[in-house]
């Protein structure tokens, strides 16, 4: 039994030998027949890949030239705007000195102060828990007042006041002193529209016994008079720290440092 399983083993292993040899030979004569073929086709694929790519390098070499030409000039302009751009920046950085620039704004701030005087700071709502659940609703108004008649006016010659001081700190930069005046006039406005401005903005006086809850509001008068008044405060001060820097840099230099210079300056001659 074992010695004709071995003669089995030997049987099939001849025969498989034998198959491999008839497949790789069948192999190698397809081989033969289909690689002058695969040779020939590479080859007119490759002419003709070749002979498209002419033509389109020729019809498209126009159309590059035109794109390229296109981003050079583009590349120009952009060139040339950005290089009028920074001239531009340099006039205006010339002519607009930050410390113009405080100016101007404090001469806005000044504006909207004196504006400020006669816009409705506060009012009275009638019935405003009534239209807080209805969409698009406000509650009506009464015994409305502008700021100027809670503080008899007072701001108004406070904000002239200031926008004079800013345009003679804008006309003559060299001019010092006037940041402090300007700083003492936004504490002042700060003080009247919290001070004065807003119990009485709060308070509904009669109003509140003639209507059911009626309730004191500030109005967009009260939030600008605080808006306008800090900002006086605020460029108040940098004005006088920017002056104060702008003296201490104009110094004049002291004789010792001036003959110490000209003894230096004999050294070298010498």
């Amino acid at each position: 039994m074992i010695a004709a399983a071995r003669r089995r083993v030997l049987v099939a292993r001849v025969r498989a030998r034998t198959l491999s040899k008839r497949l790789d030979r069948r192999a190698n004569r397809l081989m033969v027949r289909v690689a002058p073929l695969a040779v020939r086709a590479a080859g007119r694929a490759r002419r003709t890949a070749a002979r498209w790519a002419r033509r389109a390098e020729r019809r498209l070499r126009p159309l590059v030239a035109l794109l390229f030409r296109l981003l050079s000039r583009l590349e120009r302009r952009l060139l040339r705007t950005a290089a009028r751009g920074r001239r531009a920046a340099g006039r205006a950085g010339a002519v607009l000195t930050p410390q113009r620039a405080i100016c101007l704004t404090i001469l806005a701030a000044a504006a909207c102060l004196a504006i400020a005087q006669f816009v409705t700071y506060r009012a009275v709502e009638v019935g405003g828990p009534g239209y807080a659940g209805l969409p698009g609703a406000t509650a009506p108004t009464v015994d409305a007042e502008t700021a100027g008649e809670a503080h008899a006016y007072l701001l108004l010659p406070v904000a002239l006041l200031a926008a004079a001081l800013a345009l003679a700190a804008l006309v003559n930069p060299r001019r010092r002193g006037l940041g402090r005046p300007l700083f003492a006039l936004g504490l002042l406005s700060l003080a009247v529209a919290l001070l004065v401005d807003l119990p009485a903005g709060l308070d509904a006086g009669a109003e509140e016994a003639r209507f059911a809850g009626a309730t004191a509001v500030l109005e967009n008068g009260f939030y600008a008079q605080i808006a306008a008044a800090s900002w006086l405060t605020i460029g108040g001060l940098i004005l006088a720290r920017r002056c104060g820097r702008h003296r201490y840099r104009l110094r004049k230099p002291s004789l010792a440092r001036t003959q110490g210079g000209r003894r230096r300056e004999r050294t070298f001659s010498a």
